[in-house]
């Protein structure tokens, strides 16, 4: 059986905030604000599985009212997803993301940031695919507001 997840992520982006991609940190004069680390990636990844498993989204399982998440790394919330997923045996086909931003430019850190995040999901680094486009400096994001990330998944379970 197969089951495929949808997931989005977007956030506000601040002067001097850490900018959290992925599992990584990259030098920028903004970044994500948010409850938890503001991972955009990190979190549409999560609600992708989520999703595809039938569980509840990200918010209802890390709530952003919980001081237990406040400034949480999202590496951290990835690991509890993949625990909820081996305890009703999914594992993972694969994922493709997409990330939206304008500026900072992020192509050189992709390689790194599959590195990090096949390694938190226990999966080849061929089973995950991350994308990054501009909004060709329309809306929001090309005002370098915020950015935005999609994630799907395919699950397996035996």
């Amino acid at each position: 059986m197969i089951r495929i997840g949808f997931g989005f992520d977007t956030h506000k982006l601040e002067p001097g905030r850490p900018f959290r991609l992925g599992g990584i940190t990259i030098e920028h004069s903004k970044g994500a604000a948010g409850h938890s680390d503001a991972d955009v990636l990190i979190h549409a990844i999560i609600d992708s599985l989520l999703g595809a498993a039938g569980l509840p989204d990200i918010g209802r399982q890390f709530p952003d009212t919980s001081e237990e998440f406040k400034g949480i790394d999202s590496r951290i919330l990835l690991n509890r997803t993949m625990d909820m997923l081996r305890e009703r045996s999914f594992s993972i086909g694969n994922i493709d993301c997409t990330i939206v931003l304008q500026q900072p430019k992020i192509a050189v850190f992709i390689p790194e940031m599959i590195k990090m995040l096949s390694g938190a999901l226990k999966i080849d680094l061929s089973r995950l695919n991350i994308k990054a486009k501009t909004s060709e400096k329309l809306g929001f994001i090309g005002r370098e507001e915020g950015i935005s990330a999609y994630a799907v998944c395919l699950l397996e379970i035996p």
